[in-house]
């Protein structure tokens, strides 16, 4: 089995860099708690295994060669990031509004992130199931992981190969790739939870992202 190898890994490390709704989720988690961050990391990454298994039976190519399902997938990837974002958002806002009248004092946390009632922490095993399961949806509805593994991997393909064994050696490739640089941004935003822990920082915080969310929802929604 031959590959392009270098060329891969560069398009790779690109995708990876590039913000996008994955970058959006595991931040934000990882701000929450670094666990809940792994755990989105994770959770992005098993989704990215079902698009490589995906394409490696052909389903993408079904998908993409029919519009009905093309959209629908397109659609419900919107719908879930606008959803996202409309619940930091009202988050946000709800925890200013206690904060002002002044029924937050005391609380360590008052602007935290749904799902996570304000005040009132997760256990270790809610966390990680409420963060792999973010991390998990936006990438399983993102019809872009779909389409990269479809028309990108096979530039990197050697036709004198099984195509299905090099598109799994490369899937395999990106998601462990992707593990190390998701866990190296959790580690840097872990860092960053006492400056988020601060009302108007946090506050400030939620809302960009939550914008960002669903100005991502409608942007993929409006080209759907």
């Amino acid at each position: 089995m031959s590959v392009d190898l270098i060329g891969f890994l560069g398009v790779v490390l690109v995708a990876y860099v590039v913000p996008g709704p994955d970058f959006l989720v595991v931040v934000r988690s990882a701000a929450e708690h670094p666990a809940k961050g792994r755990a989105a990391a994770l959770g992005a990454q098993a989704g990215l295994c079902v698009h490589m298994l995906a394409a490696a039976i052909g389903l993408s190519v079904i998908a993409a060669r029919s519009p009905l399902v093309y959209d629908t997938i397109k659609l419900l990837g919107a719908a879930y990031l606008v959803y996202l974002g409309v619940r930091a958002v009202l988050a946000a806002r709800r925890a200013a509004r206690e904060r002002a009248a002044g029924r937050t004092e005391g609380s360590e946390s008052p602007y935290a992130a749904p799902p996570d009632p304000p005040g009132e922490p997760q256990s270790a095993g809610a966390r990680w199931r409420s963060g792999f399961a973010q991390g998990f949806l936006t990438n399983v509805l993102n019809p872009k992981a779909a389409l990269f593994f479809l028309s990108i991997l096979p530039q990197f393909v050697n036709g004198g190969g099984s195509t299905t064994r090099q598109i799994f050696f490369l899937g395999i490739l990106d998601v462990l790739i992707g593990i190390v640089y998701w866990f190296a941004l959790v580690a840097v935003a872990a860092r960053l939870r006492t400056l988020l822990a601060r009302p108007k920082v946090r506050h400030r915080w939620e809302l960009t992202t939550g914008w960002l969310f669903i100005a991502i929802g409608i942007g993929v929604a409006a080209v759907a």
